[in-house]
């Protein structure tokens, strides 16, 4: 019966309102220094929020991350590096995340300190993302991107294995700049 497929289709939606009663630019972090961080203040920028880890595969996309924001920076786009352990792969002080990115990977873009980025207790930046971008948006491991238009919301997201130096990752950039 049709009306009985259209109702159990129904219960397979993402759970993505997108409603946005807040957009990004609503938010704010603590900096890795303690330091409130507005998200306010990269209005009309794109924004690129990755969650973090020192001690991950994936921990050589900081390179990359630097490059793209030694790149981009000028034309209006912020990446912005967010400390987790919610995988059981960062250093324990934000003094550690810190020195460990300046040091091995001379990171100058804005870096907040270690928060928790999925979950109930997650910040509350990730929990808005989670509730107007649906699960895509929930980070599944480290270095997951979550891409913030020039209107403060979600444009999409990007797994862990997407590089930020891709053509597919640079691209999305450059469409929306």
């Amino acid at each position: 019966n049709f009306f009985l497929l259209i109702f159990m289709i129904s219960f397979l939606s993402t759970g993505v309102k997108g409603d946005y009663k807040k957009i990004a630019y609503d938010f704010q972090f603590n900096d890795i220094n303690g330091n409130t961080l507005k998200l306010s203040k990269f209005k009309n920028n794109v924004i690129v929020v990755i969650n973090v880890a020192s001690r991950c595969g994936f921990t050589k996309q900081y390179e990359d991350m630097q490059k793209i924001w030694e790149m981009y920076k000028d034309k209006g786009v912020v990446i912005l590096g967010v400390p987790s352990n919610d995988f059981n792969q960062e250093l324990d002080t934000n003094e550690e995340i810190k020195k460990f990115c300046e040091t091995n990977f001379g990171i100058t873009f804005p870096i907040t300190e270690k928060v928790i980025v999925k979950g109930d207790n997650a910040h509350p930046f990730f929990l808005w993302a989670k509730k107007n971008h649906g699960k895509s948006a929930v980070p599944k491991w480290n270095f997951h991107k979550i891409v913030i238009n020039k209107k403060g919301k979600i444009e999409t997201t990007f797994s862990s294995i997407t590089n930020p130096s891709s053509k597919k990752f640079t691209s999305t950039i450059d469409n929306l700049l």
